[in-house]
């Protein structure tokens, strides 16, 4: 294989991928931005407020929580700094609420890539969700019990970033961030399909595949899901959905590889970067991560067992395949 026919063998399949995952998020993030901009996110998070006391958390983790599920973990926060005068709570609440907006976020357009991947983004949605909200709440009823966690958490400095708490970006401004978003998504799928590629001519692949059996074997996972899926957690769920959206369409994976595949990448993806943005928010990094990587490999195990070929789910997925490893329809 030449060098240009390696180079455009790389430029086509990038730019397919890409061109997948633009025509699934532009539509999803122009929605977005227009509720945003009519105050009917902080509305959601206003009308959500009181329901926060019942996990431990402040009413105004409502607001927080609510822009990072419609938006991002940024919009979540500016949303912080934006009521950080009034903010108050301690490393166990910041652990809660941040272990939340690690779960549960940028839902919209990222179930969108869900959906397109061959999963139901309602289910992995919801899965995101209800799981954000019941660990929420057990890290903070069991750490104001135990009394651990408990030292407050100064949100001074975040109040003293002019740009952090401004409200929803002019049209201008948003249109040139999403143009840059878009630019960075194209740029790192080129590398990824280019490292992947790399990975699988020198072997390490395979090497890293039989690493990760154990693990494999527990969430039910087939082994050549694992690359595409542990490049998805590493660095996010458009990355490696539109990785496992190219791979599924390839090699057929099976309606149950997808949704185990996918249900991982919803709870838990990007946890290089985003861990650390919620880390420098004050959390704590057991909460916000090894407990949280232990639950999400405790629900793949859960949902595996369930979907079995000889339960009534497994049995569903099958028929939506026509068949144990025929392509969904």
């Amino acid at each position: 294989m030449t060098i240009l026919h390696y180079l455009n063998t790389i430029r086509q399949r990038s730019t397919r991928m890409f061109m997948t995952i633009a025509r699934i998020m532009v539509p999803v993030m122009v929605i977005v931005y227009a509720a945003d901009r009519f105050g009917l996110v902080r509305l959601a998070g206003e009308t959500l407020a009181p329901a926060m006391s019942l996990l431990g958390l402040p009413p105004q983790a409502g607001i927080i929580w609510v822009t990072t599920v419609i938006t991002n973990i940024y919009g979540g926060m500016a949303s912080m700094a934006a009521l950080s005068d009034s903010l108050q709570m301690n490393v166990a609440q910041v652990s809660a609420l941040g272990a939340m907006m690690l779960f549960a976020h940028n839902v919209p357009t990222e179930q969108s890539v869900v959906r397109r991947a061959g999963a139901s983004a309602l289910v992995t949605g919801a899965l995101r969700v209800v799981v954000g909200i019941l660990y929420g709440a057990a890290v903070t009823w069991t750490c104001h019990a135990m009394g651990w966690l408990q030292d407050p958490v100064s949100f001074a400095w975040m109040g003293q970033d002019a740009g952090l708490t401004q409200g929803p970006p002019d049209f201008g401004t948003w249109l040139l961030s999403t143009v840059q978003s878009l630019l960075l998504v194209l740029v790192v799928i080129i590398g990824m399909v280019i490292l992947l590629d790399l990975l699988e001519r020198l072997g390490i692949t395979r090497l890293v595949t039989r690493l990760l059996t154990p693990v494999l074997r527990l969430s039910g996972l087939e082994e050549r899901a694992a690359p595409l899926t542990t490049v998805g957690v590493l660095l996010g769920l458009a990355y490696g959905g539109a990785l496992i959206i190219e791979a599924a369409e390839r090699e057929g994976f099976s309606p149950r590889t997808r949704l185990l595949a996918l249900s991982w990448l919803s709870l838990c993806h990007a946890l290089i970067e985003d861990t650390l943005l919620i880390l420098a928010l004050g959390a704590n990094i057991w909460v916000i991560l090894v407990w949280r990587a232990l639950l999400t490999l405790g629900i793949l195990a859960a949902i595996a067992a369930l979907t079995q070929p000889h339960t009534r789910w497994g049995r569903r997925l099958t028929a939506r395949a026509g068949g144990p490893s025929a392509p969904p329809a």
